[in-house]
C-alpha cells in the first residue's frame, strides 16, 4: 500500500514513551514503533495485580466491562461465554479456598468468573426443535473456552485503561465441580477462569514482566521446531534480574515451566478435568 494513503495515526511518528513502553516489556532496546495510541500503551504496560486497595467499584463500573467483554469477537456469533460477578465477602472467601487460598480473591472488591457457557444455546436451540447435537461435540467447548477468554482480556484491558487492575484465577479449574455448586452453573457450563479486579494498591507496585523476546515466539512462514536457545538463555538472565529487582525468588524459566508440568502433582488436581468436565455434562466427543 502506498505511504500516501495511509492513515495518518500510522505515518505519524511515535513518541519516545512508544519504545520506552517496548524496552520495558522485553527489558531490551526498542525502536520506535510505526504507530503509537493509548490503547497500546495501556496493553503493553500490563502486570497482574494481586494487591488491592478497599475501596469499592464506582456504579456502572461492572456494566461497562462487560459491555466491553461482549465487544470482543466470538465465533459466529454465537457468544458462548457468561461471566458471574461476585462482590458477596463470604462467596469470595469460599472461592478463594478452592481456588489455592489465594488471599487476593477476598481482598479484590469485584471477582469474576468467567464460564464457557453451552447450556445458554442449548436451551435456546431445544425451544426451536430437537435437543442440539453440536454442543455434545470438543469443538464447542473449545468455542466456549476461546470465546470467554477473547471476553475477558478485552474487559481486563478496559479495567486497565481507567485505571484498574486485575489478574487471572487459573486455580479456578483446581475443583470444577464445587465451583459450579457455588456458583449454582447447570450442566454445560464451566467456569474457566477467575479474574479478581480492583484499585491497585501502588505501596505493593510492581515493573512490567519481561516476556519472551520475537525470536521464541514470532515464526515467519512456517514454525520453527527448534527453539532459539541463544534467546532463551538471554531471557533468562533478563528474568532472574527482575526476580531480584522484585525481591523475588531467583528461578530459570525454563526450569518454572519444567516444573509445571513435571508430573500429575504438578497440576494441583486438574489431572482429572476430563472426569469433571463429564460430570458437568460435557460429552466432548
Amino acid at each position: 500500500m502506498p505511504d500516501a494513503v495511509l492513515p495518518a495515526a500510522i505515518l505519524s511518528a511515535a513518541p519516545a514513551a512508544a519504545a520506552d513502553a517496548l524496552s520495558r516489556r522485553h527489558r531490551a532496546p526498542a525502536a520506535p514503533p510505526p504507530a503509537w495510541n493509548d490503547v497500546l500503551a495501556t496493553m503493553l504496560a500490563h502486570r497482574s495485580v494481586r494487591h488491592f486497595l478497599p475501596a469499592p467499584l464506582p456504579e456502572g463500573m461492572l456494566e461497562l466491562l462487560v459491555a466491553a467483554a461482549q465487544s470482543a469477537s466470538t465465533s459466529s456469533n454465537l457468544q458462548l461465554w457468561s461471566v458471574v460477578a461476585v462482590q458477596e465477602r463470604a462467596r469470595k472467601a469460599r472461592l478463594a479456598q478452592l481456588a489455592g487460598q489465594q488471599g487476593f480473591i477476598e481482598q479484590a472488591p469485584l471477582l469474576l468468573v468467567w464460564l464457557a457457557d453451552l447450556h445458554r444455546i442449548d436451551t435456546l436451540a431445544t425451544a426451536r426443535g430437537p435437543a442440539p447435537e453440536g454442543t455434545q461435540y470438543l469443538e464447542a467447548f473449545i468455542v466456549g473456552v476461546v470465546d470467554a477468554a477473547l471476553a475477558a482480556q478485552n474487559a481486563l484491558t478496559a479495567a486497565e485503561s481507567v485505571g484498574l487492575g486485575g489478574v487471572y484465577v487459573g486455580a479456578m479449574r483446581n475443583h470444577p465441580e464445587h465451583v459450579a455448586a457455588e456458583l449454582g452453573l447447570p450442566p454445560h457450563v464451566f467456569a474457566v477462569f477467575g479474574m479478581a479486579i480492583g484499585w491497585p494498591d501502588t505501596a505493593a507496585g510492581s515493573d512490567v514482566k519481561p516476556r519472551l523476546p520475537h525470536e521464541v515466539v514470532l515464526h515467519r512462514e512456517q514454525y520453527r521446531a527448534a527453539p532459539d536457545a541463544a534467546a532463551i538463555a538471554g531471557y533468562e538472565a533478563t528474568l532472574r534480574g527482575f526476580q531480584r529487582e522484585q525481591g523475588m525468588r531467583e528461578i530459570d524459566w525454563t526450569a518454572q515451566c519444567a516444573a509445571r508440568v513435571q508430573d500429575v502433582a504438578a497440576l494441583r488436581g486438574r489431572e482429572r478435568m476430563r472426569a469433571a468436565l463429564a460430570a458437568m455434562g460435557f460429552a466432548l466427543r
